[in-house]
C-alpha cells in the first residue's frame, strides 16, 4: 500500500495518518486511492473497533493543492466541463462515497489547519477532535469554487443550516474554540495531548463489542434519511441480530457475575 497514507493498528484501534506534509496533506491522487482501500480493509476486518484519522506535519489537510491549480490554469487548452465532472466522481468524491459506508467509527484529531476539502474530510468523520493549534475553513468562495467533494452535504450536519452558510459564504477562518462552540469538534485539547486523547477516547469505543458499536453507527447514520417507522424497523432487525451474538450473552452474563466482560467480536 501506497506510504501516502499510514495505517497502524494497536489493539483494536487503527490510526490512518495522510503523509504527505510536504504539501500540507492535500488530497492527492495517492492519498485518495488509500484512504478507499484502507475503508474496505477495516470494513472486512473485525478486529478494528474504531478509526484515528489525522495528519503528518503541521497541518491535517489543506485540501486541493494550488500548485496543481496553477498548473491547470496556466495550460494552453483547458479541460472540457464533462472532463472536470468526471475529475471529480472519479477522484475526491470517492473519499466521501467511501467513508460514508465505513462501518467502524472514525475520530478526526484534527492538528493544525483543515482547509476547503481538508474542512469537509474532517466534518466526514463520526467525531473530532481539535488540537488548540487547529483552524477549519470552508474557504472554496476565496478561490471562485464550490465544496466539490461532499462539503454541503456533511458540514450542515455539523454545525447546523445556518452555520453552514456562514462559513460557506464567508470563507472565513474558524479555530479550535470556535470550532467547539458551534458543534463541529467535541473538544479542543493542547496540541501534544491530541493523539493521546484521541487514542484514549477510540480505545474506551473499541472496548465495546464491534457488532454492537458498528450497527449503532449505521442506525444513527442511515435514520435521518428514513421515517420513524422505518427507522424503528431498523432498529428491531438489527437488535434482532445482536442479541444472538456471543459478545451480548458474554454482556449479560458477566454483568450477573459482576466481572469484567470478554469481548471476542463473535
Amino acid at each position: 500500500m501506497s506510504e501516502a497514507v499510514k495505517y497502524e493498528q494497536e489493539g483494536g484501534v487503527v490510526t490512518l495518518t495522510l503523509n504527505e506534509p510536504e504539501t500540507r496533506n492535500a488530497l492527492s491522487p495517492a492519498i485518495i486511492d488509500a484512504l478507499v482501500a484502507y475503508v474496505a480493509k477495516i470494513n472486512a476486518d473485525l478486529s478494528v473497533g474504531c478509526v484515528i484519522l489525522t495528519g503528518a506535519g503541521e497541518g491535517f489537510s489543506s485540501g486541493g493543492n494550488v500548485k496543481r491549480m496553477q498548473d491547470r490554469n496556466a495550460a494552453p487548452a483547458q479541460k472540457a466541463p464533462v472532463d472536470i465532472r468526471a475529475y471529480y466522481t472519479t477522484g475526491i468524491q470517492r473519499i466521501p462515497l467511501a467513508l460514508h459506508t465505513l462501518d467502524a467509527p472514525i475520530i478526526a484529531a484534527v492538528n493544525g489547519a483543515a482547509i476547503g476539502a481538508g474542512c469537509d474530510l474532517a466534518s466526514m468523520c463520526d467525531i473530532r477532535i481539535a488540537a488548540r493549534s487547529a483552524k477549519f475553513g470552508e474557504s472554496f468562495a476565496r478561490m471562485g469554487l464550490v465544496s466539490g467533494d461532499g462539503g454541503a452535504w456533511f458540514l450542515p450536519k455539523a454545525v447546523g443550516l445556518s452555520k453552514a452558510y456562514e462559513m460557506t459564504f464567508t470563507g472565513d477562518f474558524v479555530s479550535g474554540e470556535e470550532a467547539a462552540r458551534i458543534g463541529l469538534v467535541s473538544k479542543v485539547v493542547d496540541d501534544e495531548n491530541l493523539l493521546e486523547e484521541a487514542h484514549a477516547m477510540a480505545q474506551r469505543i473499541a472496548a465495546h463489542p464491534v457488532h454492537s458499536i458498528r450497527m449503532s453507527k449505521r442506525l444513527i447514520r442511515d435514520s435521518h434519511h428514513v421515517s420513524l417507522p422505518v427507522a424503528l424497523d431498523m432498529a428491531a432487525a438489527s437488535q434482532a441480530l445482536v442479541q444472538t451474538t456471543h459478545d451480548h450473552k458474554e454482556a449479560v452474563q458477566a454483568f450477573a457475575e459482576k466481572r469484567k466482560p470478554k469481548f471476542e467480536g463473535r
